[in-house]
């Protein structure tokens, strides 16, 4: 997988005071409102794919192809609310946004026993050791997030490192997301630094 939000040269302030105090109203609800309806869609095509993963051992692709839209959009969507990136978030699926880089292969066969695996004992491997890290980690993101937004705000620049440390965190969900929603085989590293290529 391939997961970046691009690092500005320059970041807006403008941007950045109107995102602090009207992004729930102009960002966060109508984009959160259709997302809400869906992502209800893709947990259907959820569990619908984990029939077809069961007896076939492969992801139907038109649902595959779903969920990745679902993926692209709240990326798009956090990356703006995270403050990691200007500009406005585009509405849809399929939609292209020259701020984020996402790249989900589809797998051609998958593995009916990890399937099994994931549903009867995936909070235990999964999500227990990688959210108690994820806990941590997430306040260490949002103290980063603080500190990141005055800089921006007095300089016009998002530090490199911090900016790859959020965006490291989103990362990492994304790629626990695609483990449990059955969209890969591959075992989330406990890491937020991009797969090597």
């Amino acid at each position: 997988m391939k997961f970046n939000i691009r690092h500005q040269d320059r970041y807006s302030r403008g941007e950045l005071i109107l995102r602090t105090f009207l992004g729930w109203l102009y960002i966060a609800i109508p984009h959160g409102f259709l997302l809400f309806f869906a992502g209800l869609w893709g947990l259907i095509l959820c569990f619908l794919a984990f029939w077809a993963v069961l007896f076939t051992g492969r992801y139907p692709r038109k649902f595959f192809d779903f969920q990745v839209g679902l993926c692209h959009w709240s990326t798009r969507l956090n990356a703006r609310l995270y403050n990691l990136s200007d500009g406005y978030p585009p509405f849809g699926l399929h939609k292209n946004d020259e701020a984020i880089e996402l790249d989900i292969p589809y797998p051609e066969k998958l593995s009916r026993g990890l399937l099994i695996l994931r549903i009867l004992f995936g909070w235990i491997y999964v999500l227990i050791p990688h959210g108690f890290i994820l806990f941590f980690r997430g306040i260490a993101t949002a103290v980063v997030m603080i500190i990141a937004w005055f800089i921006v705000l007095f300089t016009g620049r998002y530090p490199a490192s911090m900016h790859a440390f959020v965006t490291g965190t989103l990362r990492w969900g994304m790629r626990i997301n695609l483990y449990m929603s059955f969209m890969t085989d591959n075992y989330p590293p406990f890491s937020g630094k991009p797969d090597p290529e």
